[in-house]
């Protein structure tokens, strides 16, 4: 699976740690930055994270800030982006589950590294459910349609 990569100079460390792991499992990996700890503005690196989604150079992303907070409120500003921002297994795992998330957001100085790069091999490992969820899903497209 090709995996689209981002993150600001908070989330840098765990970036690279990501990536080495998505890459140990055999997926190719487009990262878009940061590439050190020099301060970056997390909105440019979510957005490109997006856009790779959009636009089908990626099937899934990866985004990483301080917090995880800004870089979620980026990437949902993008309609048919549904990205997660998981603290534990049981949130990274539903997010595929019933929400098909397309990116998952997380924050470097909320979680461990270990718990991190667990929760990268569920949520990529985890299927979307469909059924009753697609509906769900549908709407949320839908609804993210109209202009106020």
């Amino acid at each position: 699976m090709k995996i689209a990569l981002g993150a600001d100079h908070a989330g840098f460390e765990l970036k690279e740690k990501v990536k080495s792991l998505l890459e140990e499992l055999g997926h190719e990996v487009l990262d878009l930055g940061c590439y050190s700890t020099e301060s970056v503005d997390y909105p440019v690196f979510g957005a490109k994270v997006a856009r790779a989604i959009l636009s089908q150079e990626a099937e899934r992303g990866i985004l990483i800030c301080g917090t995880g907070l800004g870089m979620s409120m980026v990437a949902n500003r993008f309609r048919g982006i549904r990205a997660a921002l998981c603290h534990e297994l049981f949130t990274a795992r539903m997010a595929r589950l019933h929400n098909d998330a397309n990116i998952l957001v997380l924050g470097g100085r909320v979680i461990g590294d270990v718990l991190a790069l667990e929760m990268v091999k569920v949520f990529l490992e985890t299927p979307f459910e469909g059924g009753r969820h697609a509906r769900r899903v549908k709407q949320i497209d839908e609804l993210t349609r109209e202009e106020p």
